[in-house]
């Protein structure tokens, strides 16, 4: 009965893992689209994002049942409850990617996004698959330094981000307002996605430690702060 309870608690962890590799892998098929304007990959991203809404509805099933029958405690609890929170990142992920290629759809057989920024642009795509990669990789070996790191590896995006609104605000831009909104809209996608690969890894740390990844980052940060003269 115990060996059957520990495979559903491992299959929801593999449900999670193949989420996280599905939504990834949606981002940086969206970038595509949208760069290429692509509308057939744009079509199979969107139609994509059902298979990761029915692994979420799948999970949260299991999940459910677990807690009814087995009622957990302890560290078999955090893992119910954690995985339940990281299966909501990442259908929002998945959401997300689905935006942008919903964006390819809307301006085909135009690009969304000018010639001048797709740089900036396939490098967020990417920046945010590579995220998500590590996300699903954390989820799997359960490694807190890795997944810690992952907040750090987030402000790249945050520069990028950055970046667009800097080409925006350009006087020079000339693409008119109908671009400036699909431009900000992307990088808000993409920010985001960005966002819940980091929420994943955190709720790892958490799930591992018992601790949230702000409290053990500021532990760390005052143990290797030097103490002031005269204390």
């Amino acid at each position: 009965m115990r060996d059957a309870y520990h495979e559903e608690l491992d299959s929801i962890g593999e449900a999670l893992v193949e989420m996280a590799r599905l939504v990834g892998s949606a981002i940086g098929r969206a970038t595509t689209s949208m760069l290429d304007a692509d509308l057939k990959l744009a079509e199979s991203v969107i139609a994509a994002d059902q298979k990761v809404d029915d692994l979420q509805h799948e999970l949260e099933a299991r999940a459910i049942a677990l807690l009814a029958r087995q009622q957990p405690v302890a560290t078999d609890l955090r893992i119910v409850v954690t995985s339940l929170r990281m299966s909501a990142d990442l259908e929002r992920s998945g959401d997300l990617a689905q935006h942008v290629a919903k964006l390819a759809r809307l301006r085909f057989p135009a690009s969304a996004v000018p010639h001048d920024l797709h740089a900036t642009m396939l490098e967020m795509g990417q920046l945010a698959q590579r995220l998500m990669a590590k996300a699903a990789e954390v989820i799997t070996t359960k490694d807190v330094d890795l997944a810690l790191q992952l907040e750090h590896d987030d402000d790249e995006m945050d520069l990028l981000h950055r970046t667009l609104f800097q080409h925006l605000m350009d006087d020079r831009w000339k693409h008119g307002i109908e671009t400036a909104v699909d431009v900000t809209l992307l990088g808000r996608y993409y920010e985001r996605f960005a966002d819940h690969a980091v929420s994943v890894a955190k709720r790892v740390v958490y799930l591992v430690t018992g601790e949230h990844a702000d409290e053990l980052q500021a532990a760390a940060a005052a143990a290797a702060t030097p103490p002031a003269q005269g204390e």
